[in-house]
């Protein structure tokens, strides 16, 4: 997430600063610059749930990106909560986080490089007080796709920056995009603040020495990539700047790890209380994965065999066997309270959900305690052929189905006068994480590239599915999450018991009967307080910008969404749903098609 911080001498140039601190100071600066705050966006998708989480800053703007008008303007700035699981096995090191928060400004079309980076140089120099000869540059250095960008080392020269802290890189360092094959995407420039008090040798660069600490980056989407491969200016060219808040503090403050800042010293503090033995590295990943779970658990998702339950239980189980090697005495639970008075100030829906997020921890727990059981049964039958060697295939086999750690595989198989084929259960557990990558990195390229008509309809048709659920079996049904690939449609709701044939059957004749009625689809943007007045629907448990988008179908449906639709239900075809389930405690979930 961040790069490795060694030794960092920042004492004699900062004042300490802390995150709450530097998160306001952030939001402040640009509200200077007319930008609007927004609200963070919810870890869980509401309106690209083609991802299993939110991923960076930019994750929840990519309709406004691609040129809706947003709600707020032009200008918009906020701190988003983020989620990446693709390093979870790295977890503990110096580098790596499972959540971690993330500041970033935007300009939808409006300013573009110069006030970008002079505002950024401006912030990092006056209001973080960073020495300006510890700041370096990056810049692309061109190809035959887009030339050498000259005008933003122009800029920086301009600000003072001298030549020697300018470089110029390729695609892979100052690049982003397109997510996927065709769509956005253009050359960004990257801050760093070097760390060392000698000059930079002549090899040494951002892209081949840690001493290079990255702490902002401004991204300029100029360029739409075609079907043909081939690279036009874009008519709204667009600013995607991030800094990430736990990299910076760690820099602010002359840590050499971000355990060591205000983000995680609480949580570190309390974990040495309640434990019997030291391991920095698992103390580490107790830290991180509580602290990710109790994010993921403030939002009402529950751990399950699935999607983003399915990233939680890992995270709580992970934590858990980490726990129970340093002898931790009491419930994950205790780790998590500390948690939640940390950073309830900044996330007041820690505190709001605090008696579910505790509950489920301890839950999960026990569910995990009756799994180790199991899987110790079936280590014990499975072993009775093995003579000298445990397959690395059974040892991972463990790990996958009921969260057998390799240690627990190998301290069973010493009780046994046993080993464990080490280098193939490593072999497998390669495999599983490249397939893991690979279907994240899938589903994230989906989310922000697809923006279809077939996805547009079906995002329509979630409006007319949630509507007719609720007529049929109830206003107590609330979506609860969504999937939506240009196949198919994925709805959670809450519900107590599996729906009829005859539910499922009238449900299907109500979204038909408003497709059939062809109904135009329409949306207006209205004062928050307004909209909950107009009866929209709104069952995130999020904030919202006082200004809203309301999406209504006819007098129909109205819900608060920022889209992608379709201009009128005409357009969907036919509505039918082919498979209902229960996914969690009071939670069921339709998959339904367009025919």
């Amino acid at each position: 997430m961040f790069p490795c911080i060694r030794y960092l001498k920042t004492f004699m140039y900062f004042t300490m600063m802390k995150s709450n601190e530097l998160i306001k100071k952030y939001l402040e600066f640009f509200k200077s610059k007319n930008h609007a705050v927004i609200p963070n966006s919810p870890l869980v998708p509401e309106n690209d749930p083609t991802v299993l989480f939110t991923t960076a800053g930019m994750h929840p703007l990519v309709p406004f990106l691609l040129g809706e008008p947003h709600p707020k303007g032009k200008r918009i700035v906020n701190v988003q909560k983020c989620i990446r699981t693709t390093d979870i096995s790295e977890v503990g090191d110096e580098t790596h986080l499972t959540f971690f928060q993330m500041l970033g400004n935007w300009s939808l079309g409006d300013y573009f490089k110069k006030e970008a980076l002079s505002w950024s140089y401006e912030f990092l120099t006056k209001y973080l007080n960073i020495p300006k000869e510890k700041i370096y540059v990056t810049c692309f250095i061109g190809d035959e796709d887009a030339p050498k960008d000259e005008e933003a080392a122009g800029i920086w020269r301009g600000l003072g920056i001298k030549e020697d802290h300018i470089f110029f890189l390729g695609k892979k360092d100052n690049w982003w995009g397109p997510a996927g094959k065709t769509g956005p995407c253009g050359p960004d420039s990257e801050m760093f603040y070097w760390n060392s008090d000698n000059k930079p040798k002549k090899d040494e660069n951002p892209s081949n020495c840690k001493k290079f600490v990255e702490i902002w980056n401004d991204v300029f989407m100029q360029y739409n990539k075609n079907e043909d491969g081939k690279f036009e200016q874009l008519k709204q060219k667009n600013v995607d700047t991030g800094m990430g808040v736990e990299r910076t503090v760690a820099v602010l403050e002359g840590k050499s790890s971000v355990y060591e800042t205000d983000l995680f010293l609480p949580i570190m503090k309390r974990i040495s209380m309640l434990i019997k033995k030291e391991n920095k590295n698992s103390e580490r990943i107790i830290a991180d994965h509580v602290r990710a779970s109790v994010f993921i658990l403030a939002e009402r998702v529950m751990p399950s065999n699935v999607e983003q339950g399915y990233v939680l239980r890992k995270l709580i189980r992970r934590a858990y066997i980490h726990a129970q090697k340093l002898e931790m005495q009491t419930s994950l639970s205790s780790v998590a309270e500390v948690v939640i008075e940390t950073y309830s100030e900044i996330y007041p829906e820690l505190k709001i959900n605090e008696s579910f997020v505790l509950e489920e921890i301890m839950n999960e727990e026990e569910k995990f305690k009756s799994a180790l059981e199991k899987g110790l049964r079936v280590f014990e039958r499975k072993i009775k052929d093995v003579k000298k060697i445990i397959p690395g295939k059974l040892s991972f086999d463990l790990y996958q189905s009921f969260g057998f750690p390799i240690e627990i595989t190998k301290d069973l198989a010493k009780e046994n006068n046993l080993k464990v084929d080490e280098n193939e259960f490593g072999e497998e557990l390669r495999k599983h994480q490249k397939l893991s990558r690979s279907s994240s990195e899938k589903r994230f390229a989906s989310g922000l590239a697809d923006q279809s008509h077939d996805t547009r309809k079906l995002h329509t048709a979630t409006h007319l599915l949630h509507q007719a659920l609720r007529k049929v079996l109830g206003e107590h049904v609330e979506q609860k999450g969504s999937n939506i690939t240009p196949e198919r449609l994925r709805f959670d709701f809450s519900h107590d018991s599996k729906m009829t044939d005859e539910e499922i059957k009238k449900v299907e004749n109500i979204v038909n009967e408003q497709i059939k009625n062809q109904i135009e689809v329409s949306y207006e943007e209205m004062p928050f307080e307004k909209a909950k007045k107009s009866g929209a629907l709104h069952f995130f448990d999020q904030k919202y910008p006082d200004k809203v988008r309301v999406y209504s179908i006819g007098n129909f449906s109205k819900e608060f969404c920022t889209g992608p639709h379709v201009e009128n239900t005409a357009e969907l075809g036919r509505f039918k749903i082919v498979k209902e389930e229960g996914v969690a405690a009071g939670v069921r979930r339709i998959k339904a098609v367009l025919e």
